[in-house]
């Protein structure tokens, strides 16, 4: 019987997860731990990763979601040629301007982390739990070298325009977390930040995870790159409990 009122959801900041198990445990493949989880848990959201290709068990509902690829392994002129051309316009207006805005490593995702507060916060749903989760998650990818937080400032004033988180882990490059303000929108500072990781990380064997996609104006955003469409599973299920099964 399950236990009513616990339940399995996807943690903030990770568009893919998948199933955690220790070692020793009594199952041997995700299927059959999935088969397992209806009998202890009322209710469960989880998203897989795109490396876990299965059929879930019919007690589940799967849905399949999108999120982006970019292999970082041709040359940078090679990537940048398969950019849409009015990005590569708006790059090379923004090259020709006399004080060009320019890309920079960040110190720290406090001030980030303010500007989504004020442009994205309330449409996004985020609580202040929700930032402190993502300031420890950056403290801890710090201290393992996995983080790259990027910014475009203005150049006569220092304000923030835009700002990115980025990790690495291993052969994967993730665009975590992001925000632009509505001046940094219209100077392109968001197309900056993903043109500069792009270059910085040209001739490697990374690929740039864009997370995201499900959005019709992010994905055409991030296909823009030249990444391309990737699927993974998301699986959930509810429970009645046994009083209310009978409920047709």
């Amino acid at each position: 019987m399950a236990s009513w009122g616990r339940e399995i959801y996807q943690p903030a900041f990770t568009q893919q997860l998948g199933l955690l198990a220790l070692p020793e445990s009594q199952f041997p493949d995700v299927l059959q731990h999935l088969s397992h989880l209806p009998k202890r848990y009322a209710r469960l959201y989880i998203q897989l990763n795109d490396q876990t290709p299965l059929l879930p068990p019919l007690s589940f509902t799967s849905q399949t979601r999108i999120t982006y690829h970019l292999p970082l392994h041709p040359e940078y002129a090679t990537l940048r040629a398969g950019y849409a051309a009015d990005y590569r316009r708006r790059l090379r207006q923004n090259n020709e301007l006399p004080a060009p805005l320019t890309v920079s490593q960040s110190s720290s995702v406090e001030e980030m982390l303010a500007l989504f507060k004020q442009y994205s916060g309330k449409a996004a749903g985020l609580k202040s739990r929700h930032y402190q989760q993502l300031q420890a998650l950056y403290t801890v990818l710090q201290q393992h070298n996995q983080a790259l937080p990027l910014e475009v400032r203005a150049f006569e004033t220092g304000e923030l325009l835009a700002a990115a988180l980025f990790v690495r882990f291993r052969t994967r490059l993730v665009y975590l977390f992001a925000v632009a303000s509505p001046a940094g929108k219209k100077a392109a500072a968001p197309l900056l930040l993903l043109d500069s990781v792009i270059q910085r990380h040209a001739g490697t064997d990374l690929v740039l995870d864009f997370e995201g996609g499900m959005i019709e104006s992010i994905a055409r955003f991030f296909a823009n790159f030249g990444a391309t469409p990737v699927p993974y599973a998301a699986l959930s299920f509810t429970q009645r409990p046994w009083y209310l099964q009978w409920i047709r």
